[in-house]
Parts: structure tokens; sequence; C-alpha cells
């Protein structure tokens, strides 16, 4: 419609006569019917019009889906003559409240493009419109007009009228693909309507109108993500859809001068809402906090030891030599964390699903870390010392003085962090996972900088391991508690793998690593007895058939089922997702101190409350699209849903009982 009136623009050879009507004038507002064209070209088969309502100040009227109270204007064009056809336009709406409640449409002077195609090309055309419109501000006055305009065969353009029209036409909003939109999910029920759009190019101040038949919906709660490339918009529900009829849903979207139209077929889960996003030095300050965090977070004993046995070799050295031994150690923290970023980076490009701590769900890497734990443990009780070269022994050990082993010793460390969460690290990690390469290896060296900094501070204070006693007996008892600790985390780590690839593949490699560990009693065929054994405990869960996944959850717990989730909370119930896994510490932290105390645990056996658990301790893409759609890259994941939180509540990482308390509460 706007090439054609331009078009027509051009045409214009010199001023005519106005193609206009006489105005209408009511109580609040005044009416009139206007052309673009004088007269019927020959041939023409279609004219473009337009109805013009210019409303007293205060006065609004109504969209064509108006909100919650109002109607849209009623245009009757059965009077006219030589028309098939009226189609009447809307220029993208605008917000305003008429006795407290949300309304779309308009203020001031707006004008509805007409599409008129006639019965008969080229000839005369009679237009008579009957427009009934409701125009409100404290009151609501019901306006009422007679329009007409006739129109001679031939003619020309009248550029005022055209002109008008074009503009209003160039308000009418566009289909999706021309506005650089595209929806990836809606939902609906009787409590919100849910979206989630993509913008190229992004948006900066939207606004979201729905229509769905009769349903009325309250102002939206929007958020713009990914520097306004996504947006996500809750509109609760205020007269809610008819239960026996099914309603399409559209959506029109108003940007500014750019606005589009489009159907959004509904999906079964609301999408989640983004997570409020950082500036970069906050995500750096987050992604450091985060890992200094987790060294004093309650599940990492396995790393307290490691840096245990650093501190207590150290002592007696020099303080050169201690710098030396934590500054190596600090470079391994530094260099698994950069790593990983690499892995994250290289996952990524390859479109493989990758989060933090997911190594723990491969049984080789299980197998290779419990055969580590092993030689660790063997070596701290003596079994070492007597059959192996010297410079393996120092590696291995930590006995002697060698960098190598203080660079094992931090890296071993780092590897050990990864199944705990903490504060502050689910923000950085999932950041980091989706930003682009040079973002992530920065997000990921401040991770390492806050893990290494108990390194760093020894490095910079020799002083504080100088201070320990010299070596001598009383180092046996703490090497031996060590011992006994690491050989603890071996068998954790062997019940995590039964758990995941099954109860032969976690004895087989639980008896090789135990005899690669006692190989170098064997003195003179230590080293190839070591490799052998150690090459057959990382093939062990290779040789031993893969259970099938678990179909059921634990006792009082439902297996995750993200699209039963909308139902449960249509019928008015209270669903609590746990994702965890057998791996993941922190989630039995969470596990032990509040989900399975009271109150939590009698709120979570309510009749009305559903308890999901999601386990995660193998791949499962469907956990891994349900974090990533709650923009998490690890786990734990706690989210509360119910008719009060349709879209979900996330916990942080590390639960507090009133915090879940307070949380189903509202989700209620």
């Amino acid at each position: 419609m706007i090439a054609r009136l331009l078009a027509l623009l051009l045409l214009v050879p010199l001023a005519a006569a106005a193609a206009s009507g006489p105005p209408a004038e009511g109580p609040t507002a005044t009416m009139r019917l206007l052309t673009a064209e004088d007269g019927v070209a020959p041939g023409a088969g279609a004219l473009s019009a337009g109805i013009e309502v210019a409303m007293e100040d205060g006065w609004k009227t109504y969209w064509r889906s108006p909100g919650e109270v109002g109607l849209p204007p009623e245009i009757d064009w059965s009077g006219s003559e030589n028309v098939a056809a009226a189609e009447l336009l809307y220029p993208a709406p605008s917000r305003f409240t008429a006795f407290e409640i949300e309304n779309f449409g308009y203020g001031g002077t707006v004008l509805f493009p007409v599409r008129l195609t006639l019965e008969e090309p080229g000839a005369p055309v009679r237009l008579r419109a009957e427009a009934r419109l409701l125009v409100c501000a404290d009151v609501c006055v019901p306006e009422t007009a007679t329009l007409a305009l006739d129109l001679p065969a031939g003619g020309g353009v009248d550029a005022e009228a055209a002109g008008l029209i074009a503009a209003a036409a160039a308000r009418v909003p566009a289909e999706a693909e021309a506005a650089g939109l595209t929806l990836r999910a809606a939902h609906l029920s009787d409590e919100a309507l849910t979206v989630e759009v993509a913008a190229d190019p992004p948006l900066t101040a939207p606004d979201v109108f729905p229509e769905a038949g009769r349903a009325g919906f309250g102002a939206p709660e929007i958020r713009l993500a990914d520097g306004g490339r996504t947006l996500w918009a809750r509109l609760p529900v205020t007269v809610p859809p008819s239960p026996v009829e099914v309603t399409p849903v559209a959506l029109t979207i108003v940007d500014g001068a750019r606005a589009a139209t489009f159907p959004a077929p509904l999906a079964d889960a609301p999408p989640a809402p983004p997570s409020a996003a950082l500036p970069l030095l906050a995500l750096l300050g987050a992604a450091f906090l985060g890992g200094l965090v987790l060294n004093v977070m309650p599940c990492v004993l396995p790393v307290l030891t490691i840096k245990l046995a650093g501190a207590v070799a150290g002592a007696g050295q020099s303080a050169a030599r201690v710098r030396r031994g934590f500054l190596a150690s600090a470079a391994g923290v530094m260099t698994f964390a950069l790593l990983l970023a690499g892995t994250a980076i290289g996952a990524r490009a390859a479109g493989v699903s990758f989060g933090w701590g997911v190594q723990f769900q491969s049984p080789v890497f299980l197998a290779a870390l419990v055969l580590v734990l092993a030689l660790f443990a063997a070596s701290l009780a003596g079994a070492w010392e007597a059959a192996i070269p010297s410079s393996w022994q120092t590696a291995m050990a930590r006995g002697r003085a060698g960098y190598a082993g203080d660079f094992a010793t931090g890296a071993f460390a780092a590897v050990l962090a990864t199944p705990c969460s903490a504060p502050f690290l689910g923000t950085a990690v999932a950041a980091a996972f989706a930003a682009p390469a040079p973002v992530t290896l920065a997000l990921f060296a401040a991770l390492g900088l806050g893990l290494a900094a108990p390194y760093l501070l020894v490095a910079a204070r020799p002083s504080l391991v100088t201070r320990l006693p010299r070596p001598g007996r009383w180092m046996l008892a703490v090497r031996a508690a060590m011992a006994v600790l690491l050989a603890a985390t071996a068998l954790w780590l062997l019940w995590v793998m039964a758990r995941g690839a099954g109860l032969p593949a976690a004895l087989l490699t639980g008896a090789l690593a135990t005899a690669a560990a006692l190989a170098p009693l064997l003195r003179r065929f230590a080293l190839p007895a070591v490799a052998a054994l150690a090459l057959g405990a990382l093939a062990a869960p290779l040789l031993t058939p893969v259970p099938a996944a678990r179909a059921s959850a634990a006792a009082g717990w439902e297996p995750f089922a993200r699209d039963e989730i909308a139902a449960h909370v249509a019928a008015g119930r209270t669903v609590f997702v746990d994702v965890t896994a057998d791996w993941c510490l922190t989630c039995k932290a969470n596990k032990v101190a509040v989900l399975d105390r009271e109150p939590v645990a009698g709120l979570l056996a309510a009749e009305d409350t559903v308890p999901m658990r999601a386990d995660w301790t193998r791949p499962d893409p469907e956990i891994a699209d349900y974090l990533a759609a709650h923009g998490r890259a690890g786990i734990p994941l706690n989210v509360v849903y119910g008719p009060g939180a349709p879209g979900g509540i996330a916990l942080p990482e590390l639960l507090a009982t009133r915090q879940v308390v307070d949380a189903i509460a509202a989700a209620r």
C-alpha cells in the first residue's frame, strides 16, 4: 500500500481538490473519510482510503483487540456503491489505562488506512461508511458517524490525503520477518502469557500487545537480554481464555517506529526468563569470587587435603623455594582453568553441550581420577618410597623439591574442585559458556585466579609456611591421615561410577587402581606393572555394558518431566524441580542440610506439591536444555513453579531453608 501511494504522489502534476468527505463532529471526536485519489483512474481496481479520528485531549479509542474492556471500531460499508471489499488496517497501538485497567488503543488523532477493492474497475465510486467507535476518558462515550465521499471516473491524486494515508500505513505492523523478529517460544495458561522473541537488529524499548480471543492481559514484565537481541515477556492474565475453545494467539511488538504482528503457536512450558545481564567487569569479579569461595566450600575436602600436603611439604624450606613452589601450584590451577575454557570454546564451536563439572559424567574420566587418587594415597602411605624412581616419587608424592609435583598438585586440586558449586560461580560460568571466545578465556582466567588465590597468598608471604614445625616424625601421622582422606575420595568416585556406568565397571576399576597403587612393592617389575594396571583401570569402564537410564527418581520424588510442569501449575499445584547428580557435592550438601530436613521436607511432601528430580549423573540432553533455558552451565539448580510463579523462581546454588520456604509460599 505504501509503495502504491508513493507512486501516486510522484504522478501528481499539480494540486487538485481535496479527496475528503465532510467532517462528522461528535461530543468527543471528529471523523472524516478521505482517499488518496481524486477519482477512479481508468482500469483501477482498488483505492487507498482512510478514516481519520481526531479526539479531544485526554480521550482515547481502541485497537482491534482493546484489552480487558473497550470495543474495537466497527465500520459498515454496506451503503457504498461499486465496492466489493473494504479492509480496515490498524496502526501500531499504544498502552493506556482506563478505569485502572490496561487497554490498547490511540489518543489524539489517528488515521485507520482502508484497502478498497472495486466491483467494476475504472467506474465511479460512492462511499458510505457507518463508523461506530467507543471513546473513553473518565467516562466512555459511543461515537457514531456517517461518512460520505463520491469519486468520479478519471481524476488524479490528492497529495495531502495521500501523504496522511501513507504515513498511517507505515505505522501498520509488518510481518515478523520484515521487522527482524523471530518467535522462540510462547505459552498461555490461566495465569499468564509468557513469550520469548529473538530480534535482529536489537530492540531498545519494546512493548508487547497480545491477542487471544476474549482473554484480557495486564501490563507486561519485559526483560531484554543479549544487548536487546532477546525479548522475554510475561503478561498476567486478567480475563482467562475460554476453556471450551482453542483460541489462536497473536503478538504485536512495537519498538518506536518498528512494529510487527505474527502468530504465536503455543508450547507446553513457558520460556524461562533470561538472567540479568551484567557488565564484563562485574562478571569478571563474580568469576574471581566464585573461584575464591570454592576454596572454603565444605565440599572441597580433597582440595584442602592437597593444599595441606603442599604446606606440610614446604615446612622447613627456604622462603625462595616455598615461593617458587606455590607459584608453580598456582600455575597448575591456571593451566587447568584455561584448558577448561579451551574445551568449552571447542565444544561450543562443534555444537556440543558442555557445562561445569560435566567431565564427571564420563566413566573414563572418573577412572583416571580414581587411579591418580589411589597412587597419591599409596605414595603418602609410604608404599612408593622403596620401589620407584626418585623423579616419579617427587612428582606424585611431593615428598621432594620438584616443581613438576607442585604444578601437578595445583592442577589436580583444580580438577577436584569442579564437582562443587558456590555463590557467584553459576552466573560467571553460565556467562563464560555463552560469551565470545575472548570473554570466555577472560572469565575462566578470573575463576582460576580466585581458585589459586591461597597459593598466591603463600607465595607472597612464604613465612606463613616456614613458621610450621620442621619436618619430623609428626609428618608420618599427617601423611597417613591424608592418605586415608584421598582413599575415601577414590571410593566416593567409584560409587559415582557405579551409579553412572554400572557396578561391574566400578569394581573392576577399583581393583585395577588398587593393584596399580601397590605395584611398586614388586620393586623390579614396578614400572611395567603400574603401566599395565593403569591402562586396565582406564579401559575398565569401556569393557563393561552401560546400564539403561533410570526411569524412576528417588523415593518421594517424581522423575523430571519438563512438559508436565505447566499442567501441574494449571491444576493449582506447586512444582519443585531439583537438578542434581551423584558427583555434585554441593547438591549433596543442599540435600542433607535443607531438602531432607524440616520444614522443607514437609512442604515437599504436601499433597498440592510435586517434587521433581532431574538426575544429571549421566548426560541427558533434556536436562542440559533445561539448564541452558535458566542461564546455568552447571548444577545444582532448583526452580519452584506454581500459580503465583508459572515462569518459575530459580534459587541460588547454595540453598537456605528460609529461601526455599519463601519461594514455595510465593509460588503457591
